[in-house]
């Protein structure tokens, strides 16, 4: 039984496997992303209104991207074996894990926010999203902050 419950930590190479075709993924969408803005501005001489948008969106996919290889190599530190990779990249316990975690998700959330910002259709509706997007940013953020095992 001991064998079997040792060798059991493989199993996580689905997940590190996993996240790690995602984050080929994500970075393919935002290289593509990339390739139609670059389009947008040179066709329209970089005149379009939209092209503000399109440039955060880029900065979103890049920011997911990168959160799903962090989360694959971590994953993989964690489970299988010690990675020669810069410390920012890598979480050392399952705490670490979800701060970063934690830390991508109130990241996104601000560009989001900034994309409905740009594109002001709804004021109310805005400071809704404002205000819901600072309340989860502030309790994510004091999960970080409070939650630290000493």
């Amino acid at each position: 039984m001991k064998f079997i419950l040792e060798r059991s930590k493989y199993l996580a190479l689905i997940g590190v496997i996993a996240l790690l075709f995602a984050a080929v993924a994500a970075f393919a969408w935002g290289t593509l992303k990339t390739v139609g803005t670059i389009s947008l501005v040179i066709t329209s001489l970089g005149r379009d209104k939209a092209i503000t948008v399109e440039m955060v969106e880029i900065v979103d996919s890049f920011l997911i991207a990168t959160a799903l290889l962090i989360f694959s190599v971590s994953l993989y530190e964690l489970f299988i074996d010690k990675l020669d990779l810069p410390e920012w990249m890598l979480a050392h316990n399952l705490y670490e894990l979800k701060t970063k975690l934690s830390s991508m998700i109130v990241l996104v959330m601000g560009v989001k926010f900034l994309e409905k910002l740009l594109d002001v259709k709804d004021p109310a509706g805005l400071m809704q999203i404002g205000i819901a997007t600072a309340l989860m940013s502030g309790m994510l953020i004091a999960f970080g902050y409070f939650g630290k095992k000493d």
